[in-house]
């Protein structure tokens, strides 16, 4: 396409040559001639000067740079849809496999795309558009919408029900049994999980993450929720619209996360937590249980960020102050024996 093309699509201005063809999109390290780039960060621009780029997107003109610059508000959004105008292939269709088991009773609708050696159990419903990949598992009853991808070797229980838009991604493991048992007669008695998983529309869930279904009712993921690779979701949690679970997160059962919300990675949410919308947990932080208000959280137990980093400054002085300490008691002693 030409850099005008483009900038007719985004509503963007163009500084230098309008004409020039763009072939391929790609980061700053990569890009090379017929590449169009983006500027993330002003701290790149000393990268972006060397690029071999033929055009870069900016929010802002910058100086001394040989290619064009393609100038719009949000240039990483640009950047993104760029690549998906480039390189995602159109949807087309591939029918049901031969090779895939789909019961009679279950309700395919058109344009849906089922590989070799799936699984579609008894009454589950699957809406247009929607490609099962193979070795994919989905029991009785369950509802896929439209328009989703269910990556191969994962597993949606009994009974779960998938909204629009929805993505999963390999190994995945939607409805697995929650993890409940009552100590009776020194072992461990089942309780029996007959809740069910609600996916909204627009969800993401990354490879190899387990979300468990409630004991009675319901886990909701709320939409446009975005969940990384190896997250563990409990029994009877729920979480809101536009939150993102970055890898390695753990939330106990009967949880609530706020709309907005964003954990970072290896969070540990404990069981019956609230947690207030648009609140920030960092990296490898303990939430125990009770209510956490909106605002950045920081450590195990945590607490607010800014104390959090305060508190972290005088941990890594205790070798020193411990070593001070001892130096005052030695004087001390010595000071009591002139006595």
């Amino acid at each position: 396409m030409k850099l005008s093309e483009i900038a007719k699509i985004f509503n963007g201005k163009i500084e230098g040559d309008s004409n020039i063809e763009i072939s391929g999109v790609r980061g700053i390290d990569e890009a090379g001639e017929g590449d169009i780039t983006y500027l993330a960060s002003n701290k790149n621009l000393e990268k972006l000067r060397n690029s071999k780029a033929s055009a870069v997107i900016v929010k802002e003109k910058i100086e001394n740079f040989s290619g064009a610059q393609l100038i719009v508000e949000f240039p990483q959004l640009v950047f993104s849809r760029l690549l998906k105008l480039f390189y995602i292939k159109p949807y087309h269709p591939s029918g049901i496999s031969d090779k895939a088991f789909v019961s009679e009773s279950s309700k395919i609708s058109p344009n849906v795309s089922i590989y070799p050696f799936s699984y579609i159990d008894d009454e589950v419903e699957i809406g247009e558009n929607t490609v099962i990949y193979p070795f994919t598992f989905i029991g009785r009853e369950s509802k896929i919408g439209a328009n989703c991808i269910i990556y191969p070797n994962v597993t949606i229980r009994e009974g779960t029900k998938i909204g629009n838009g929805v993505i999963i991604h390999s190994g995945a493991v939607i409805g697995s049994d929650g993890f409940g048992y009552i100590f009776h007669e020194g072992k461990h008695e089942k309780i029996p999980q007959i809740g069910t998983v609600v996916v909204e529309d627009d969800v993401e869930i990354g490879a190899n993450t387990s979300i468990d279904r409630a004991t009675t009712g319901e886990t909701v993921i709320g939409k446009g929720t975005k969940i990384d690779n190896l997250v563990q979701i409990a029994h009877n949690v729920k979480i809101g619209q536009n939150c993102i679970l970055v890898a390695q997160v753990g939330i106990a059962g009967s949880s609530k996360i706020g709309d907005g919300c964003i954990l970072a990675g290896q969070v540990g949410i404990s069981d019956h937590v609230e947690i207030e919308g648009g609140t920030i947990i960092t990296a490898q932080s303990g939430v125990m249980p009770g209510k956490v208000t909106k605002g950045i959280f920081s450590g195990s137990p945590v607490m607010p960020h800014r104390e959090w980093l305060k508190a972290n400054a005088i941990f890594q002085k205790l070798p020193e102050l411990y070593k001070k300490l001892r130096e005052l008691e030695d004087k001390i002693k010595t000071l009591e024996g002139k006595e």
